[in-house]
Order: C-alpha cells, then structure tokens, then sequence
C-alpha cells in the first residue's frame, strides 16, 4: 500500500473538498464517515463504501486491520498522519476514513408514515441526537427543512453514532406543505403550548414536528398543525434542549405503543 504525503496529490484535494464543503457533498452525492464505529455501521446497513483511507502511522492497529480485512475486496489508500489530519474533524484523528454514498432522497412519498419532521435545526449536535434517538425509538422517515444544518456533515454523523444508515431521509422538505398534506395526525411541539405530550394519543400514523432551538417552528407551521403541544417542565429551567425534547417525545410514543401492545 502507497502512502500518499503531498497535498497536491489530486485525490487528496477531492476528499478536501467533501470534508470542507456541504455544496461538495450535495453536488457529489457523497459523504465521509471518519471512524471504525461509523465505518462498520455503514457496512453492516448498506454494504462497502465507495473508497477506505487510512491513517499510515495507524494502519496496523488491530482493529483496523480487523475492518479492513472485512471490507475486502475493497482496497485502502493510505495517506501520511499528518495529511489525514487534514481531513478529520476531530482533535485527535482516529485511522480510517471512509467515503460513501450519501442516501438521502429529496424527494417525498405519497403517503408518508410515522416520521420526524425538522425545521431549521441548526446544531450538529443536536440534528445528530435527534436522528438518534428517531432511529432508537423505531421511526424509520425523517424530513428536513432546507434550512436544517448539513445531515451529512462529521459533526452530524458522529452525532449519529450510525443511526443516519437504519433512517430514510428526506432533505430539503418545504415543511409547512408535508404537514398540510400529511395522511395521518400531525403532533407539533411548543413552549407556551397548553396540551401536555403525555395527554396527547402518540400512536399510529404521526409526525412529530421540531423546530429550530432558538426561534421554535414557524408560525406557518404551526397554522396548519392540528395538535401543537408542549412538555410539562414543573423545574425552574425555561427550555429543554431540542434534542432532549425530541427524546421525550419519541419515547412516551414508544411507552405508549408497549402499554396498548399488552393490553
């Protein structure tokens, strides 16, 4: 295995620009995942990636030899420490970075099911937990406004922790026309709202609407949701963090699908 230590090699520059660049990702439809647990995710829910770079100074650490003997015959590029470094999004760059096919649809389905529905989540961060907890909670559609951050950004992914790969996603959503349009009940979150989430029937077909951490969801949202609702917060906090609010709710859905399956 070559290891490439110029950063004028020209596959150097194209993983540059996916790393830096969320216009590159959507032009290319690709995405870098950066880490075993991302890496083996991927190939667990869909298959090999597209190309495997390793860092040189950590190639022969078990656990990457271990991925990349499982991800054969795809063949690794190595790239010195110092230009993988480059490309990580992390203090410390892990050994393997991996570039992917970014399935994200952009389009919507005729009768969306039980979903999440973002509009203008601005943090990593917290669009990483929320998939997350989308996926842990056993809702499969996701649908993001255009304003959302990049879903396929490093920060996001790692946020993710693989649950982007076990979601359909939907990016780019005009997200007052999809909740005016929805087939099933459509549940919105709010601060000043006076319906609780836990008096509100979380079952069947439902979106769940979230909106952007510091403005909410827009008021052209919350026109045409049927059920606008809030979290109960007796404590003397003002918000919850979006993502813990998320959390609250796809999980009293998931207490409420388990009460009504034993009764």
């Amino acid at each position: 295995m070559t290891t490439i230590t110029s950063a004028d090699n020209p596959r150097f520059r194209d993983l540059a620009k996916l790393q830096q660049s969320g216009r590159e990702r959507r032009k290319s439809g690709l995405a870098l995942l950066e880490g075993v647990h991302l890496v083996e995710a991927y190939h667990q829910q869909r298959g090999l990636p597209e190309q495997l770079i390793v860092n040189a100074e950590r190639r022969h650490e078990a656990e990457i030899e271990a991925l990349l003997a499982a991800l054969a015959p795809l063949e690794a590029m190595a790239f010195s420490a110092k230009l993988f470094a480059r490309l990580s999004s992390v203090d410390t760059p892990t050994g393997i970075l991996a570039v992917i096919k970014a399935p994200t649809r952009s389009t919507t389905p005729a009768q969306p099911g039980p979903c999440v529905i973002l509009e203008d989540i601005q943090d990593p961060g917290n669009l990483g937990s929320i998939l997350r907890s989308t996926a842990a909670a056993g809702l499969r559609e996701v649908y993001l406004s255009r304003a959302c951050a990049d879903v396929w950004s490093q920060r996001v992914l790692r946020a993710g922790m693989g649950a982007h790969f076990l979601l359909d996603i939907h990016d780019g959503v005009e997200i007052r026309e999809l909740v005016g349009k929805f087939p099933g009940r459509i549940v919105a979150t709010h601060l000043h709202a006076q319906q609780s989430i836990y008096d509100t029937d979380l079952t069947g077909t439902i979106g769940l609407v979230f909106g952007n951490e510091g403005a909410g969801l827009s008021r052209a949202v919350l026109d045409v949701a049927k059920e606008i609702v809030t979290i109960p917060m007796p404590g003397a906090t003002e918000s919850l963090n979006i993502a813990a609010a998320a959390a609250v709710c796809l999980f009293e859905r998931v207490r409420q699908g388990t009460i009504r399956t034993r009764e």
